[in-house]
């Protein structure tokens, strides 16, 4: 990866709908190697896909919550049977096996709160393996969707 490469995932981070040749107009890049090194970028894996990014307020999910859980055990089999229960419930967001403790944290979005109660208790607190949750509540994004860095 180059500094051309760079740049071209610096422009699609701000505005992943740009046409290549709008990218390569960005970029100083004639459209045909433009075009090349996007394709060599979504082939090699930098660039894992393209969506809209929509405004969880809009479609009613304005309540947030990290939740933090600690698993009984941490063997292969609990923590692969956890990993896939997260991985099915909707209304989590994101989730990341943390080194330490708690062992993950997961962020969680509902309608509000007594639909995050509602979740907690039939969904998140009967995953497999866990021990103890943890929830606090988002007061408001600071850094929300940043682009990485070049």
């Amino acid at each position: 990866m180059d500094d051309l490469d760079r740049k071209i995932l610096t422009e699609l981070q701000l505005d992943g709908r740009l046409t290549v040749t709008e990218l390569a107009a960005r970029v100083k890049l004639s459209v045909s190697p433009c075009h090349r090194r996007l394709r060599d970028l979504e082939r090699t894996g930098a660039i894992r896909g393209y969506r809209a990014v929509v405004d969880p307020a809009t479609v009613g999910l304005d309540f947030e919550a990290l939740v933090f859980a600690t698993l009984r055990w941490e063997d292969r089999d609990t923590v692969a049977d956890f990993e896939q229960a997260v991985a099915a419930v909707p209304h989590v967001v994101q989730a990341q096996r943390l080194f330490g403790e708690p062992d993950y944290l997961l962020r969680v979005v509902a309608a509000d709160l007594a639909a995050f109660q509602q979740l907690y208790d039939q969904r998140l607190a009967t995953l497999p393996g866990v021990q103890r949750l943890t929830s606090t509540i988002v007061m408001k994004h600071v850094v929300d969707d940043r682009p990485l860095p070049a």
